[in-house]
């Protein structure tokens, strides 16, 4: 897999200071149960746990809900650090579907500004989740949901994308190097590429980013997203000879696989060209 010259993960304060005031709206709760959100509710962030896990003064646990916290150690230290500026100041919180597994809640979570500094009057909230996506220092990722609650997030990824902000100054592996793609496996991985071939099954959909032979990725759709993807006008028909972009964890199944669990993890294009690295 070809590697760029890595940058600093952070960015220019100005441009930080911009990328924190863009909040992204959610999708209305009756279209999605797994964005239903709670009233919101004040707390304090009082330090952070494993993975960017918020520790609260309340004695609660949360998570930014959708995105992926980095997996690259420079990247994820600089993704802490950026928090962390915020401890011991408070925050409004809006839980989003049911807790997880661990009993912590997902939540957007948004902190006022400091009255300590010179920020304008009128300046708005800091969003952590769309701060962290736009610096580049956190990627997208609907989770276990079937819904983005926050489509708009994939905007502020696309310009840090571009920019080859934080973990995005690194060349994603390409979906025709089966080798690079194996070197990631159980890795979360954002890549983009032609679909070459789209195969129906009763249970599952195949996308294939390779010719039969070649060594490259194939992605799994379950039913039920491929019915999400047909119910927002995409078919095997229409896909075939795209450009896409997709996301999720890399696994082995016959060759590199990856299984995507929501529809707003597939990005249709539409003549969107892939970064030059």
């Amino acid at each position: 897999m070809g590697v760029a010259h890595r940058r600093s993960p952070i960015g220019p304060g100005t441009l930080l200071a911009a990328a924190l005031a863009v909040l992204a709206q959610p999708r209305p709760a009756e279209a999605a149960p797994d964005c239903a959100a709670a009233p919101s509710r004040a707390d304090v962030l009082a330090g952070l746990g494993p993975r960017g896990e918020l520790v609260l003064a309340s004695g609660a646990r949360a998570v930014l809900d959708g995105l992926q916290w980095p997996e690259d150690a420079a990247v994820a230290a600089a993704a802490q650090a950026w928090l962390l500026r915020h401890r011991g100041r408070g925050l409004t919180l809006v839980a989003r579907g049911e807790t997880d597994r661990w009993g912590r809640t997902h939540v957007d979570a948004t902190v006022e500004p400091d009255p300590g500094t010179a920020a304008p009057a009128d300046a708005e909230p800091a969003d952590l989740t769309g701060g962290l996506v736009a610096a580049g220092l956190a990627q997208v990722d609907a989770g276990e949901g079937d819904t983005l609650c926050r489509p708009a997030l994939l905007g502020l990824e696309a310009g840090a994308r571009r920019a080859g902000r934080g973990l995005w100054s690194a060349a994603s592996p390409d979906v025709r190097d089966g080798a690079a793609l194996r070197a990631r496996m159980g890795r979360f991985v954002v890549t983009q590429g032609r679909v070459l071939w789209v195969g129906e099954r009763a249970r599952r959909t195949y996308l294939d980013f390779a010719r039969k032979g070649e060594d490259g990725l194939t992605v799994t759709v379950s039913k039920r997203t491929w019915r999400h993807l047909q119910e927002r006008g995409l078919s095997a028909a229409s896909l075939r000879g795209r450009e896409v972009r997709v996301r999720g964890r890399l696994e082995a199944w016959r060759g590199p696989t990856l299984d995507v669990a929501s529809a707003d993890m597939i990005e249709v294009l539409d003549g969107e060209r892939a970064p030059r690295r």
